[in-house]
């Protein structure tokens, strides 16, 4: 690869000069909109798709510090609100239609790192209904949150949270927390599972779910990426498969997942030292389908819709986080066409 001078294109692009970073390629996929910065520190994006109005659609990204924040992005980038101030917020992740007071209602799930909770808002306009957060992990030494992701169980839309964290054990590094009404007007959490498999190599930060097939990936960081069922109810807490064992240059990061038909698509995973995504199939066993650079550097956490809100980012909208403190938003068709 060959670096991407720090000209106006890289300042566009919201890119630093650091020389320990790898390179950005000359063929990267550039994106169609780079974001506002934010004040500190970017880390996970997740898209809330405005059913009333697709265009009125917002992408909720993380400010990753001590006086960090969820901010709300729109279409074109620009900052148009944030939440309160949180402490270390890491991973956020969306759900539709949770029952509060017998009204279906948008929420988005924040990590909130140093109080070692998860933080819970209403959509769109991010007020707090969690009385101040809910803990995670008690009673374990290894509590600090990380990665997030939310199933929504079809049978009956039931709504979860799968919860990783800083540090720990070799079985059972996530809990899985049910979210239902607590009958005050605020969203309570209860602990219905612990399951999934740890490498003692660095991490888990990056979670994603399918709710269709009833799967949960998380990235094992520089090992892999694993595959269980994300329904409590099923008892069944083997490992279904375990991708992505080569190469990466070193941390396997965010997952997105983009569905084509109800059971085919793509998962998209963050080589974050290549500053590439690495592409398999959704359906099967996951196979390797091709790597992409793109013009991120160093990302963490990342999202996908099939949607392309008019036509604005033909194929759908991918958006994916980069130093420099913003996001990048791609349209879907720009990287697929490089899998040819």
């Amino acid at each position: 690869m060959t670096t991407l001078k720090l000209s106006g294109i890289a300042l566009a692009l919201g890119l630093t000069a650091c020389s320990h970073l790898a390179p950005v390629a000359e063929n990267a996929v550039k994106p169609i909109v780079v974001t506002d910065p934010v004040a500190h520190d970017t880390d996970d994006p997740a898209i809330w798709i405005n059913r009333a109005d697709t265009m009125q659609s917002l992408v909720f990204g993380t400010d990753k510090d001590s006086d960090g924040a969820l901010y709300a992005f729109d279409l074109d980038g620009k900052i148009v609100r944030k939440s309160e101030p949180l402490k270390r917020p890491n991973n956020v992740d969306i759900a539709y239609d949770l029952l509060l007071a017998g009204t279906p209602i948008d929420i988005a799930v924040v990590t909130e790192r140093e109080t070692r909770k998860v933080r819970i808002f209403r959509l769109p306009g991010l007020q707090p209904i969690d009385n101040g957060g809910i803990p995670v992990f008690a009673g374990e030494a290894q509590a600090d949150p990380m990665g997030v992701a939310i199933y929504t169980r079809p049978a009956d839309s039931a709504i979860f949270v799968i919860v990783g964290r800083k540090e720990g054990p070799a079985e059972g590094y996530l809990w899985q927390y049910r979210l239902q009404d607590d009958g005050k007007g605020q969203v309570k959490a209860n602990l219905v599972r612990k399951f999934g498999k740890y490498s003692g190599k660095k991490e888990i930060e990056a979670i994603a779910v399918d709710n269709t097939l009833g799967h949960v990936y998380y990235s094992d960081e520089t090992v892999g990426v694993r595959k269980y069922f994300a329904d409590p109810d099923r008892k069944d807490d083997r490992e279904l498969g375990f991708f992505g064992q080569q190469g990466f240059a070193s941390d396997h990061e965010g997952i997105s997942l983009y569905p084509e038909r109800d059971s085919t698509g793509y998962l998209l995973v963050s080589n974050q030292q290549a500053n590439s995504f690495m592409i398999f199939r959704r359906e099967g066993k996951n196979d390797f389908v091709g790597e992409v650079p793109v013009s991120t550097i160093e990302s963490d956490g990342s999202e996908i819709t099939p949607v392309t809100f008019g036509g604005k980012f033909p194929g759908g909208l991918f958006v994916a986080m980069s130093n420099g403190r913003v996001f990048h938003y791609y349209a879907w068709d720009d990287l697929k066409k490089r899998l040819k």
